[in-house]
């Protein structure tokens, strides 16, 4: 039992180092690896499992959108790069350039894919003529490479998946509504998918993508009262279309411009979902994300008929619900922390003694809550235990969001919170950009996004006291 012990007190405590828990639920979980190339990971099959239930689950409520997959090339020629003044500009601190093929160098060199906005560019200037052409509602699976100078796994890597969409349109309007509609698809797949409850609002002239007109964001907040950026939604305008000299011919055989969107969210939010329901043992992830979501444990399984009991609850469960046997050599204690550690939602417990009874003992990963079912109710209970557990893992972090919510009205109000209690504070600002720049040097916060649902807190901003354009979420983020 005291190896059992080891490897849960291997994972330091959050309270006591956040950061450094966080490190270790990612390694002891096996969901990543260190590699030879600073800032790069390897995702093992525990990670990579987790990212095709996003991806797979994304993917599906794209489709239903209207949304259709392809694939540009991971080189962008430097020239193509420099169109858009702003986009580049926003880029050329992390972009990584190739400069030679084989031994020769290259006639131009070529960044490797930070963003793809300019290569769907140079796309559509080929791929539309004319109004019938429009929309063009496209997205692209892809990796992406920013040279960022300090990494943490999921949150922060230099490669890291994603998918970006990237969309054309007629009108200025259907660009703004999709913009809207990619966002509200990011903030329900959050909420009921992975049981993170976000604020959806819209980014400061500061804070928004290089190049957009408007960023639209979904924001998360952490375990350690730490904001995440979890997904975002940009509207183009025509900007970019202008650049790139993207024109179609509308119904009166006139040249327009085309409006453009791009939407995307990372394998950071793998980060999110350890960080927003993570404990002391490991993960805990939610029913419908978990690649396992039921773990049958055979007790003294060297007993005749324990093994035959497992495999078989394992095949009456197997079409409704994603559900393993360890039938490992480890001892029972061992199997529970190590269940508990990748956080699979249920384990299931049979041994002899239960057989005898005809039923099993069902434990929940989030409450540890165990309950005796027997055999011929298991399928049932399982399904509703999973759904409570869903239910109920988005309602405690909602609590803890809305309990580490903090509105300050004074600048000195504002200051000790951001010290004494960390978590989102809702305050009034001016909306000059160097009030901004301001708040973040002075104390680290920065404007997380314009909430779509405005309150009045005070008539003066909060830092400079001058009258209030808009009521804003601030906080210190990853």
């Amino acid at each position: 039992m005291a190896k059992d012990k080891k490897l849960v007190e291997q994972i330091t405590s959050m309270e006591e180092d956040f950061a450094q828990w966080y490190t270790d639920v990612v390694l002891k979980a096996e969901l990543i690896d260190y590699t030879s190339v600073k800032g790069c990971m390897v995702i093992k099959p525990a990670g990579f499992a987790i990212w095709e239930r996003i991806k797979n689950e994304l993917d599906a409520r794209f489709k239903a959108t209207g949304v259709e997959n392809v694939y540009l090339p991971m080189f962008i020629p430097e020239s193509l790069l420099q169109k858009e003044k702003d986009h580049v500009e926003g880029f050329a601190p992390e972009a990584a350039w190739v400069t030679l093929g084989g031994s020769n160098p290259l006639q131009e060199k070529l960044c490797v894919r930070p963003t793809s906005e300019t290569l769907f560019c140079d796309f559509y200037k080929k791929d539309v003529e004319s109004y019938r052409d429009l929309p063009k509602v496209y997205n692209q699976w892809c990796s992406v490479v920013r040279w960022e100078k300090e990494t943490r796994p999921f949150l922060r890597s230099r490669e890291f998946l994603w998918q970006e969409g990237h969309t054309a349109h007629a009108t200025a309007e259907e660009a703004e509504e999709r913009t809207v509609q990619m966002l509200n698809v990011y903030a329900d797949f959050l909420e009921d998918y992975l049981a993170i409850p976000v604020i959806k609002g819209k980014k400061t002239d500061k804070e928004k993508f290089a190049g957009a007109e408007a960023t639209y964001t979904v924001e998360a907040l952490m375990h350690d009262g730490k904001a995440l950026q979890s997904g975002t939604s940009h509207n183009f305008g025509d900007g970019f279309a202008r650049a790139f000299e993207i024109q179609y011919t509308d119904k009166d055989n006139k040249l327009q411009f085309v409006h453009q969107t791009s939407w995307g969210m990372t394998t950071r939010v793998i980060g999110a979902l350890i960080m927003v329901h993570g404990d002391d043992s490991g993960l805990v992830l939610t029913p419908k994300v978990a690649p396992v979501q039921v773990m049958i444990v055979p007790i003294m399984q060297k007993k005749e008929g324990v093994l035959d009991k497992a495999e078989e609850l394992r095949k009456s469960l197997a079409d409704k619900y994603r559900v393993k046997v360890d039938a490992s050599d480890k001892n029972p204690g061992f199997k529970f922390a190590e269940q508990e550690m990748r956080g699979i939602p249920l384990r299931v417990e049979v041994g002899p003694k239960d057989i005898e009874a005809g039923q099993a003992v069902v434990v929940r990963r989030d409450t540890r809550e165990k309950v005796t079912v027997p055999f011929e109710e298991l399928d049932a209970k399982i399904g509703e235990m999973l759904d409570a557990m869903q239910k109920d893992m988005f309602e405690r972090a909602k609590a803890h969001r809305d309990s580490h919510t903090y509105t300050a009205t004074s600048w000195e109000e504002f200051t000790d919170t951001l010290e004494h209690k960390p978590g989102f504070i809702k305050a009034m600002w001016c909306g000059d950009e160097a009030c901004e720049t301001a708040i973040k040097d002075e104390t680290g916060a920065t404007t997380r996004c314009m909430p779509f649902e405005q309150e009045t807190l005070s008539d003066v901003c909060v830092h400079c006291g001058k009258p209030a354009k808009k009521m804003v979420y601030f906080g210190r983020a990853y």
